[in-house]
């Protein structure tokens, strides 16, 4: 943590973790704290790592945000952000997700992947990747933000683990070479009504892209990709926001249709 003001780091980190909690939002950092340095940024989101591994829970994979274009350019970045997946927020299709277990949660439609070996060199090709990839499924993550409103700035976003909450991964994995991941369309409805769509392109123009930049990015801050470990690569397309009672069908070309419930 050399270089970074480690007294604002701590206080952002205990304050995010509060905040998840409680189920209580806060102000965004920057405002608040003085937060706005993605590096500080970054170190927040490790120090609350750390905090919930000595807790017990287990890291499973990681998520990557900030993967559309349109995204970047409103929050002046040229670059994705990663967070950490944990186990005992992996939730099975037909299991009902615990809303009330988060702040203000959404759901966004992606593609997942599960590696089959370890991703250790901050200079991994593409080829790389693919040769590592054990299969794809279709999945949904259901991010949530600690801070009120969703009015994130990056610095906000990375801090709070990149708005990161559950997962739920489809069935039917397949092999990545068995489907179009670039064109695949992607039909997301709520309640029976669709409220967002896509195509695997708006994921960085294809999601082994995000895929690549997270397992250099996570080689190089010390966390590298393991065999079993998974990627959600980033949305499709718009996110929704998602209570107590709704059901979520996803349907992406190439794979199983997936569906999910939220309970109290």
């Amino acid at each position: 943590m050399s270089g970074l003001d480690s007294a604002l780091v701590a206080r952002a980190a205990d304050a995010l973790a509060q905040a998840r909690r409680d189920r209580m939002a806060i102000a965004p950092l920057g405002p608040s704290m003085g937060l706005t340095d993605v590096a500080t940024a970054y170190a927040v989101q490790e120090h609350n790592t750390a905090r919930w591994l000595a807790e017990g829970r287990r890291i499973v994979g990681r998520k990557i945000g900030l993967t559309s274009k349109a995204v970047q350019v409103q929050l002046g970045v040229d670059q994705p952000d990663y967070g950490m997946l944990w186990a005992d927020w992996a939730f099975a299709e037909g299991e009902a997700i615990p809303a009330g277990r988060m702040i203000q949660p959404k759901a966004e439609a992606e593609i997942a992947f599960v590696m089959d070996r370890a991703l250790d060199d901050p200079q991994a090709s593409l080829a790389d990747v693919m040769r590592a990839i054990a299969y794809c499924v279709a999945a949904v993550e259901v991010v949530d933000s600690a801070i009120a409103d969703w009015k994130i700035t990056l610095a906000d976003t990375v801090a709070d683990n990149a708005s990161g909450a559950g997962f739920v991964l489809g069935t039917g994995p397949r092999r990545i070479t068995d489907v179009d991941l670039r064109l695949c369309g992607m039909v997301m409805a709520r309640n029976g009504e669709t409220v967002s769509t896509g195509v695997g392109a708006a994921c960085l123009g294809h999601p082994l892209n995000a895929t690549l930049w997270l397992a250099r990015t996570m080689a190089q801050a010390g966390r590298p990709l393991q065999p079993g470990d998974i990627v959600l690569s980033g949305a499709l397309g718009p996110m929704t926001n998602v209570v107590a009672g709704d059901r979520v069908h996803v349907e992406i070309q190439g794979f199983a249709p997936l569906s999910l419930t939220f309970g109290p």
